[in-house]
């Protein structure tokens, strides 16, 4: 006795025979033949429209559309996000309307107190920093002082 989540529905008939959104190929979704007309860049932002609009939040762990269903905490994930993000993600973001790396989006690899050397070192060089090993070990090993501190992710 119930109806089945829309977004889903239409991510698996768009990606049915694919394993991944190919962006390369003019956008397309997979290789199913079954047409929706309904196009999935627009799922996040009808979500979030309709949450607002009635006032029903959506769980942060719902598939495709919660507020972290594209969000990477684990040491493990992050790593395998950072070497090939098709590793733990079959769409991205971006193919329902999401920005990676943008806060309100909730897409991309989010520090905490699970995290990795490599994710922190990634981080640190996108926002210019290049450390050398022995400096590198030093932060972060105060990040996981502070991050076993704070609950919730740190930006």
């Amino acid at each position: 006795a119930g109806n089945a989540a829309l977004e889903e529905i239409v991510m698996a008939i768009a990606l049915k025979g694919d394993t991944h959104f190919d962006e390369e190929n003019g956008g397309q979704m997979g290789t199913g033949r079954i047409y929706t007309a309904i196009n999935p860049v627009y799922i996040s932002p009808t979500s979030r429209m309709v949450s607002e609009y009635s006032g029903m939040i959506c769980q942060p762990h719902k598939a495709i559309v919660g507020n972290n269903a594209f969000r990477h905490e684990s040491g493990i994930h992050q790593d395998g996000m950072i070497k090939n993000k098709n590793t733990y993600e079959i769409m991205t973001p971006e193919s329902i309307g999401l920005m990676r790396g943008e806060s309100e989006s909730g897409a991309g690899i989010v520090l905490g107190k699970h995290s990795g050397r490599n994710a922190v070192s990634t981080r640190l060089a996108e926002l210019g920093y290049e450390l050398d090993p022995e400096k590198l070990n030093a932060v972060f090993d105060r990040f996981k002082i502070v991050a076993e501190k704070k609950k919730g992710g740190l930006e």
